[in-house]
């Protein structure tokens, strides 16, 4: 009997912030090892499709980078990296399209249905979602930066009772064009603007942003965050995340989330409970 009373306590600890987030917009930014692990990968399904069954409309943005490199390993195809970034070239292009859009959307829609869900998957190509220009041809290739977000696709799909997921690729103005590679927190940040979404999470292989004894810090605003980027503390991998972060909040996202995706149920435990387990960053 203890234990069941327990049960009811933790739903009724869940009670406020089911209310408090129901009918809003959560974008979840998928990556790292929550995508690579067959057990946490169930996990996320369960976490998303029970955000989804209370009433919140998660949208998933979801990457891939290690997929793509290894199946360009496998083919003999050669890949760069300029300041952490991917250099697109075209048969590149064509790899990522095949990985990110064929082969993970699908098994991360296969994933969410198979959990009890309703999802679609789309690319940003789809409806012209996505549309980008050049970040540096010249340096990255067909590696791109959002230029503009169409979310018509993704809100009908929200009301029509869908969990939207989306690969990375975004469409080109010219003809016949094949498109562009996106960094995925990128194309989280600026869908969550688009969206007009309450939050956007990220995903990460570490417990969130660290102080300089390795610390956890729970919550900081953007000022505290340009701070420990100026001074070092943040650096390397992070530092494009809060970079996204902070174009989100910027752009009017409420609260954004730097969470660890190792850690089972991260997403429940982040929105769910009043500790949360990663960093908030908020204005």
């Amino acid at each position: 009997m203890k234990s069941k009373i327990e049960v009811v306590k933790t739903l009724l600890d869940a009670l406020p912030y089911i209310k408090k987030f129901r009918n809003e917009k959560i974008v979840i930014k998928y990556g790292g090892s929550a995508q690579t692990s067959d057990e946490l990968k169930i996990q996320f399904a369960q976490d998303i499709v029970l955000l989804h069954t209370v009433g919140m409309k998660p949208v998933i943005v979801h990457g891939g980078g290690k997929s793509i490199t290894d199946l360009l390993n496998d083919l003999g195809v050669e890949t760069k990296f300029v300041d952490g970034q991917r250099v697109t070239t075209k048969e590149v292009m064509r790899i990522a399209e095949m990985v990110l859009s064929g082969e993970i959307n699908k098994e991360i829609v296969s994933l969410l249905n198979n959990q009890g869900g309703s999802a679609i998957g789309i690319s940003g190509k789809d409806a012209n979602f996505l549309e980008a220009i050049p970040k540096d041809f010249e340096n990255f290739g067909y590696t791109g930066n959002i230029q503009n977000v169409n979310p018509e696709i993704v809100d009908k799909m929200l009301v029509e009772g869908f969990v939207p997921v989306i690969a990375p690729i975004a469409s080109a103005s010219t003809l016949g064009h094949p498109g562009f590679n996106i960094n995925a927190d990128l194309a989280a940040s600026q869908v969550a603007i688009a969206l007009k979404a309450r939050k956007v999470l990220f995903l990460t292989d570490t417990p969130g942003v660290l102080d300089r004894e390795m610390n956890l810090i729970s919550t900081m605003d953007i000022a505290k965050t340009e701070a420990l980027k100026a001074d070092g503390t943040i650096n390397g991998g992070m530092v494009p995340k809060v970079d996204a972060c902070i174009e989100a909040l910027r752009g009017g996202v409420k609260k954004a989330h730097i969470i660890d995706g190792r850690v089972e149920h991260s997403i429940l435990l982040e929105i769910l409970t009043s500790s949360g387990i990663g960093t908030c960053i908020e204005l």
